[in-house]
């Protein structure tokens, strides 16, 4: 399978870029400049040169590479085989310049080893969604490509500083095949898609019980994120257009939640107490 691209300089990336040619979302973010600032910022404000960054979801490689040149070791996971062409090539331009160094596993993360169909999206081609034998309901005449299915930890064999998980649905599956890394990465940020609608092998409830027991405090991925409670994380979510998409979450365990500034902060404490 493959796609056609356009290559385009971010303005301080530091190197060419491959994106897309016929995406309508990241590809053209990209070209302007950046992609979701605010979970970037986030992303980049918690790892350290040496550090260990997963990346699941990798799509074209935007968060891996700015790990890289941030001095991470990454190992990012993107299943679509074209897709995963560009997110290589990319991996590898960083590479070149560094400090840090990245690997591409074309695989999609889950439970446990196996194959899968995935749906592609037609024009937002970070939309592709594993199924489960049926194609989501709005995604009926979307073309199918079979991939390959992997666990994180038959891949990561040691502590992981911040974790990255926007596989459209496959959540909960991506951290129960990462346990093993989770127990031995007591100080980690993570950054996840909540997204109820696409949610698969788990209830919206479970996803957000589980990230709880496991010590994390989270919030919504913002310019000025602060603390919520479950409840009123998936209250805000299921409030949302279903379809359309969940929330982006940022949260945080045995590391500092804000990250962002005296100013953010400030912002973050009058947010907290204007949304319901």
């Amino acid at each position: 399978m493959n796609y056609e691209t356009r290559t385009v300089r971010p303005l301080g990336l530091g190197q060419e870029f491959d994106v897309l040619a016929e995406d309508t979302i990241i590809g053209p973010a990209i070209e302007r400049g950046a992609w979701e600032d605010h979970e970037t910022e986030l992303f980049l404000s918690h790892i350290r040169p040496g550090c260990t960054v997963v990346d699941m979801g990798a799509n074209v490689g935007w968060f891996s590479v700015q790990a890289i040149h941030a001095g991470a070791k990454v190992h990012a996971f993107e299943p679509v085989p074209g897709i995963a062409d560009v997110a290589e090539k990319n991996i590898e331009r960083a590479n070149a310049v560094g400090p840090g160094e990245g690997v591409l596993h074309r695989f999609a993360a889950g439970d446990k080893p196996g194959s899968a169909f995935i749906a592609l999206a037609a024009k937002n081609r970070g939309d592709n969604r594993v199924t489960d034998g049926e194609l989501p309901a709005d995604m009926q005449d979307a073309e199918t490509v079979e991939i390959q299915i992997a666990r994180v930890d038959d891949f990561v064999d040691s502590k992981v500083r911040v974790m990255k998980i926007d596989t459209q649905g496959s959540e909960w599956l991506a951290l129960q095949g990462a346990r093993e890394t989770l127990a031995r990465s007591p100080e980690l940020a993570l950054l996840l898609e909540f997204w109820p609608y696409a949610l698969r092998g788990a209830e919206p409830e479970q996803l957000l019980e589980f990230l709880e027991h496991e010590g994390f405090q989270m919030g919504k991925a913002t310019a000025a994120p602060y603390p919520m409670e479950s409840a009123r994380i998936l209250k805000q979510a299921l409030e949302r257009d279903p379809v359309k998409g969940g929330l982006d979450l940022y949260g945080t365990r045995k590391l500092p939640f804000h990250v962002l500034g005296a100013a953010a902060r400030l912002r973050s404490i009058w947010r907290s107490r204007r949304e319901a």
